[in-house]
């Protein structure tokens, strides 16, 4: 039996040589994240829930735009599209179109765990996929199984041309790894061209605010629309808005909630969705208040003491500050002068770039070994987790095939991939 230092070279020495993500690093542990049977089996439930909730989410928007919704929900998730982009994602022909990959932020907290984000185009397929592949080597019961991620991706996009934008290239190694592993190929966004014989199936690793760079999608959406191409995630950015939280939340919206996702599900994600609100600078009336804030204005929020300010505020969508924590600022950790500047922002940005607020819920703190690079020997890292599942779609169904945790030093708040974290599969242990 290896020791865990020759484990942790074992696993470094299994890497390929041109890496997962593109001038990234991580720290290495020896041993997978263990979760009990409970939580596994609340992650399995978890997964439906989500479908539900993104089906729900396109049946409000386009119920919205027909008249049969509040015309308000779909202006606020147009907001900042070119018209065409709005035009192609409502055409009848995709109208039941949803993401095939699901993958949301979960931080782990004392009470249970809390959905940061939900992510339509993630990153990490591939180093997921690498890590069950490997660790189930050294025993690891490892989520998903050795080959579930690898089998989730090849079946919900099979014999695909996955496509990678330059604004996505950290990505592109571990696309190449998994592209090796199935019959799929990985191509330039910006300079792809459909082949002439179809259909074909495209895997879009590319965010829809990226259009402006992209020659080519012009031609993707033709194809799409004749039904030679089959593109994954649909190109619809109205689905990938952070807003959809807040949305949830609002009251006028509860019983469409209620009765899309049933009440079961609905109160169980409301036991995980943080509560969140858009950044709207338009005035309420002198006798309301903003639920949960109890303030008339966003200049009260800016005179939150510190204690005051657990909250995020980010930017909800279509942007290049969209993703990888770049626009995400806690209140907390920042001065009042500063808080009330980045509100300020905020507020002049609604018109093309709307940004919203969220509740802040903190990680608990675990223990996990890693590989100390600066001593070789094995030590403890206290920190919190950003624990990543991957659900893929498939007949209706949403899989769980894997899960990559993230485990951030104990003194990080915000959570997510950096080079004094480690990064590891997560194992089910009792």
């Amino acid at each position: 039996m290896l020791s865990a230092v020759e484990k942790t070279a074992a696993i470094r020495q299994a890497f390929p040589p041109e890496g997962f993500f593109l001038n990234k690093d991580w720290l290495i542990s020896p041993e997978a994240f263990p979760i009990d049977s409970r939580l596994t089996a609340q992650l399995e439930k978890l997964g439906h829930r989500l479908h539900l909730f993104n089906r729900a989410c396109n049946e409000l928007y386009l119920r919205s735009v027909s008249g049969k919704q509040p015309a308000w929900i779909a202006a606020y998730l147009d907001r900042g599209k070119p018209p065409e982009l709005i035009e192609f994602a409502r055409r009848k022909e995709f109208r039941n179109a949803l993401p095939q990959v699901i993958r949301p932020d979960l931080v782990l907290t004392e009470e249970g765990f809390t959905i940061a984000e939900l992510d339509s185009v993630p990153g990490g397929i591939g180093l997921t996929a690498w890590f069950n592949e490997t660790y189930s080597q050294f025993g690891e019961d490892v989520l998903g199984g050795a080959r579930g991620m690898i089998e989730g991706f090849d079946a919900i996009a099979p014999g695909a041309d996955i496509l990678v934008s330059e604004e996505s290239a950290t990505y592109r190694p571990e696309m190449e790894w998994l592209a090796q592993r199935t019959n799929q190929r990985v191509h330039a966004a910006e300079t792809y061209s459909p082949p002439k014989a179809g259909p074909q199936n495209i895997y879009r690793f590319f965010e829809n605010f990226d259009y402006p760079n992209l020659p080519g999608l012009p031609a993707l959406r033709e194809g799409a629309q004749s039904g030679a191409l089959r593109i994954s995630p649909p190109l619809k950015p109205y689905l990938e808005e952070k807003m959809w939280f807040a949305l949830f939340w609002m009251q006028p919206l509860r019983e469409f909630w209620r009765r899309e996702l049933g009440e079961k599900h609905f109160s169980e994600l409301q036991k995980h969705i943080p509560y969140t609100w858009i950044l709207d600078p338009a005035p309420l009336p002198h006798y309301a208040v903003l639920p949960g804030l109890e303030i008339n204005s966003w200049e009260e929020l800016g005179r939150f003491s510190q204690k005051q300010r657990d909250l995020i505020l980010k930017i909800s969508g279509f942007s290049e500050l969209g993703w990888g924590s770049r626009s995400v600022i806690l209140g907390s950790d920042v001065s009042q002068i500063e808080w009330q500047s980045h509100i300020a922002h905020s507020l002049s940005e609604f018109s093309e770039h709307p940004y919203i607020l969220q509740r802040f819920h903190k990680g608990r703190i675990i223990e996990h070994p890693f590989l100390n690079p600066d001593t070789g020997s094995i030590e403890p890292l206290r920190g919190r987790v950003r624990l990543c599942p991957y659900y893929f779609v498939l007949e209706d169904k949403a899989q769980l095939r894997g899960a990559l945790a993230t485990i951030c030093p104990a003194d990080k708040k915000l959570l997510h991939g950096m080079k004094d974290a480690i990064l590891v599969p997560t194992a089910v242990r009792d």
